[in-house]
């Protein structure tokens, strides 16, 4: 698995790599937004460029979709909660070694009634696309995981949020 034969040539560099270190350094140095934007990129800053220009909320993560070379969403496992327990969605909480990143494994979900219900993301064992669209809130899990970011082909930001978790 990788993008391109030279994936595995540490001289050549890795964008997802170099994107998800990005991240991790816009999120340890999070202030409060000052310019309004035009199109949202991973490399956004500060921290909270991805949402309004105008918001005064804190924000502490830039959440993140990995991809593979088929386009497909990178998923991992977090302690269960009605009937949720797959997620597409991610916070780096560390890069080391030779592009390898720690993941904070985030809980998707949605507003009802005030309050945060989690979207089970799958259907018949597999990520549903469609499901995925019902997301617009996040909650960090206590579950991470260490991948290898040369072996994704694509990062996506999601969102900038305050998960509470750099208080």
């Amino acid at each position: 698995m990788g993008c391109g034969n030279n994936h595995n040539d540490l001289r050549s560099g890795n964008c997802v790599c170099e994107v998800v270190r990005a991240i991790k350094d816009i999120q340890d140095n999070a202030t409060d937004p000052v310019e309004c934007a035009e199109c949202s990129s991973c490399f956004m800053e500060p921290l909270g460029s991805l949402v309004s220009p105008t918001r005064r909320d804190p924000v502490d993560t830039r959440v993140f979709v990995l991809s593979n070379e088929e386009g497909e969403p990178f998923h991992a496992f977090f302690s269960g909660e009605n009937n949720a327990c797959v997620s597409i969605f991610f916070r780096v909480e560390d890069v080391f070694d030779n592009c390898c990143a720690t993941l904070r494994v985030l809980v998707p979900g949605r507003r009802e009634g005030g309050n945060f219900v989690p979207v089970n993301l799958l259907t018949n064992g597999r990520v549903d696309l469609g499901k995925v669209c019902q997301v617009e809130r996040f909650r960090a899990s206590n579950d991470c995981i260490t991948v290898d970011l040369k072996c994704f082909c694509g990062v996506q930001c999601i969102a900038d949020v305050n998960l509470g978790l750099c208080m």
